[in-house]
């Protein structure tokens, strides 16, 4: 019985973004290890609060990761 866990940026997605997640990253499990396994497949997601996850001994917010995803960059 796998789960998966996701660790996301907290105001980053949607609530429709985090569904389609849960929904596809299941869909490649079950790819991998058999329909019969879907109803044992969970998906976790776990969300940090913004400024609790660095990158390069930064501290992101949401906005900046919204810019990111706008623009391909910090």
């Amino acid at each position: 019985m796998p789960l998966i866990t996701v660790n996301l940026i907290e105001n980053v997605f949607s609530a429709k973004q985090k569904a389609e997640i849960i929904s596809r990253l299941t869909d490649t499990m079950v790819e991998i290890e058999g329909e019969n396994m879907r109803s044992v497949t969970w998906v976790k997601i776990e969300e940090v609060p913004e400024g609790q996850w660095g990158i390069g001994g930064a501290a992101l917010t949401a906005a900046m990761v919204h810019k990111l995803q706008a623009e391909g960059s910090l």
